[in-house]
């Protein structure tokens, strides 16, 4: 009394349809992929952690950049104010 009526299911036509090939299959004679991927892999971890240690580098160099402009103007206001007395 509850139950959903479900639909009927249509009938599919039986008619076979076989699929072309448009790529000839790889010949299992042929060299394995898998050393390429594993390279390709640790190739790119290298550039990532190039990456890596180039960014950190610059970072350095401009703290580095920044201390020294910020002694320079500390330097030049104290002889600056010890020439006016």
């Amino acid at each position: 009394m509850f139950r959903p009526k479900l639909p009927d299911i249509p009938t599919l036509p039986t008619t076979a349809v076989t699929p072309q090939q448009t790529q000839a299959p790889a010949s299992s004679a042929s060299h394995p992929v898998a050393p390429y991927v594993g390279v390709g892999v640790g190739a790119g971890a290298a550039v990532v952690v190039v990456a890596i240690v180039l960014t950190a580098l610059l970072a350095a160099v401009a703290v580095s950049a920044v201390s020294v402009v910020v002694a320079a103007v500390v330097l030049r206001s104290l002889l600056s104010s010890a020439h006016k007395r």
